[in-house]
């Protein structure tokens, strides 16, 4: 029995990438985290009750874009090839730096932005205890490259 009350145009739909070629796909996200002096200082000195912080987020950032197509409705399960993670420190956090990449017929951009964000809510669930105005911000795509609609640059 079809639904006459959804509006076919909004009714949500999977894309299909049936028909689509399988090409190397890269993409490259950042976020940040800011808090207090003394929040930085005790999770470089590893000196929090939850343990190694900054190590914890990296696992937890690779989980998070492995687990992307779970989180995301529309979102296609792709084989990753890879996941790296760097943080840098800033002056008042650190900087989450995730690399995703994959051969597939869709794009690997929301597995590398879930992981950014993955990787920085750890960040806080690990520190909140000491500082509960810590703020998660810029999480945004860097890069992206592959598929037919090519390469993408932030400027």
């Amino acid at each position: 029995m079809k639904l006459t009350h959804i509006n076919e145009k909004h009714n949500p739909k999977m894309v299909d990438v049936g028909e689509k070629e399988i090409t190397k796909r890269v993409a490259i996200a950042s976020g940040e985290i800011h808090m207090k002096k003394e929040t930085k200082k005790a999770i470089l000195e590893e000196k929090t009750k939850k343990g190694a912080v900054l190590q914890t987020a990296i696992i937890a950032a690779i989980m998070g874009g492995k687990k992307t197509s779970e989180l995301i409705p529309m979102c296609h399960n792709i084989l990753i090839d890879g996941i790296d993670v760097d943080v840098e420190e800033i002056e008042d956090g650190f900087k989450l730096i995730v690399t995703a990449k994959t051969h597939s017929k869709t794009g690997i951009e929301m597995e590398s932005l879930t992981a950014v964000s993955i990787g920085l809510l750890t960040i806080y669930d690990m520190a909140k205890a000491i500082d509960r105005e810590m703020e998660i911000t810029n999480i945004k795509l860097e890069y992206k490259a592959g598929g037919k609609s090519g390469e993408f640059k932030r400027k």
